[in-house]
């Protein structure tokens, strides 16, 4: 005769939302733990060798070398189609080996993915097909208002800016402002291939920050203060005055000027009115705030709390946004952090009010757990099983 269930393994095969709902309060933890040094006889389980690891160790590291390669010959890829392909590759390599149904949750989520970023790219021009006229004073008023009559583009680049001279903030400013196209692809990689509950948790931040900015660039196209200070050739204004727009002279003075020549390329296609809000200030701080509760040392804290702050310092200096371009992409990711904060803590609550509810016969208030039979009986199970 073969004994019951055996370890609460077996129990969780038979009920895995019972078994899901038993990780949430420190009392059941406390009971399956106990019950793993009273098993009854059952089979042990075990975890396979994953004998492809190496080979994605090493099919990604070769990624990285052309990568690098591509960087210092070509530039960074920035259009949104390159990453998008760029970031498949790169998943593939980190799939090799898995089993069909990751590749299947792969697919899905590239589909998703790619999504998001295409909507992004369909907001260019949206703007004047819809008829939605172009915001030039209104954010240059906002900042005035903020800053007492002054321009901080203007202001900036007339105390610190110089034509003929590179100066080493010239080049953190392009380096900083850089960061975007590479840190929250970077970390969306990072993230699927080591914690895909902690990359839908980002995605979810990411896609609501960028959903929202997509509807706002194509109702409020607004002009970036380079273009309102006379910048931009097909469409004169004057709004400002003369504001240059140096993103890329760090870079040249680094001697990366094919680095420079790829992204002005690139930048042709772009939206060049997705000014309001910063998707550069939004995205800097959201992987600053997503990380943030993981960090303990106060020092590294002030680290990541500087970063956003030198992205938004760049921006307006390297007259891609005004201030309040900058406030208004915090201020969404302010938003998008609360709301799915209040949606994930109502599913935990949720889950937790569930998993006492159908687990209060199996641990009593002194924390006994039934027997492998007894539970059975609860779970509607035969407690011996014939041989």
């Amino acid at each position: 005769m073969r004994k019951c269930c055996g370890t609460f393994a077996d129990w969780d095969a038979a009920s895995p939302v019972l078994s899901e709902r038993m990780s949430t309060t420190a009392s059941l933890e406390r009971a399956a733990t106990d019950t793993e040094h009273r098993t009854c006889s059952g089979v042990a389980a075990f975890v396979p060798a994953d004998r492809w690891r190496l080979v994605r160790l090493a099919l990604l590291a070769l990624y990285a070398a052309g990568y690098v390669y591509w960087f210092r010959r070509n530039g960074i890829i920035v259009d949104r189609i390159s990453v998008v392909i760029s970031v498949t590759i790169m998943l593939v390599l980190g799939h090799v080996g898995r089993p069909w149904y990751r590749w299947r949750r792969l697919a899905l989520d590239l589909v998703l993915y790619s999504a998001m970023w295409l909507a992004y790219e369909e907001t260019r021009g949206a703007a004047d097909r819809l008829g939605f006229p172009l915001q030039v004073e209104s954010v240059r008023n906002i900042d005035r208002v903020l800053f007492f009559g002054t321009d901080p583009p203007v202001w900036l680049q007339h105390r610190f800016y110089s034509p003929d001279v590179v100066r080493w903030y010239d080049v953190a400013a392009s380096v900083v402002y850089y960061t975007h196209f590479v840190m929250p692809v970077a970390v969306i990689v990072v993230l699927w291939l080591s914690n895909r509950v902690e990359w839908v948790r980002f995605m979810r931040r990411l896609a609501t920050v960028l959903v929202v900015a997509c509807v706002s660039f194509v109702v409020v196209p607004t002009a970036p203060p380079w273009m309102a200070g006379g910048g931009d050739r097909r469409n004169r204004l004057d709004a400002l005055a003369p504001v240059a727009r140096p993103t890329g002279r760090g870079w040249r003075h680094l001697g990366l000027d094919s680095f420079v020549h790829a992204w002005e390329t690139g930048r042709d296609w772009a939206n060049r009115v997705a000014a309001m809000p910063s998707l550069h200030a939004a995205f800097s701080l959201l992987v600053v705030v997503f990380f943030f509760p993981w960090v303990r040392a106060w020092w590294w804290r002030a680290v990541l709390l500087a970063f956003p702050l030198a992205m938004g310092v760049a921006l307006v200096y390297l007259g891609e946004h005004y201030v309040v371009d900058v406030l208004a992409g915090w201020v969404l990711v302010g938003l998008s952090f609360v709301l799915w904060g209040w949606i994930e803590r109502r599913g935990r609550l949720s889950r937790a009010a569930i998993s006492r509810s159908a687990l209060a016969p199996v641990v009593d208030n002194s924390g006994h757990v039934d027997t492998c039979a007894q539970i059975d009986k609860r779970v509607g199970r035969s407690g011996v099983a014939p041989s």
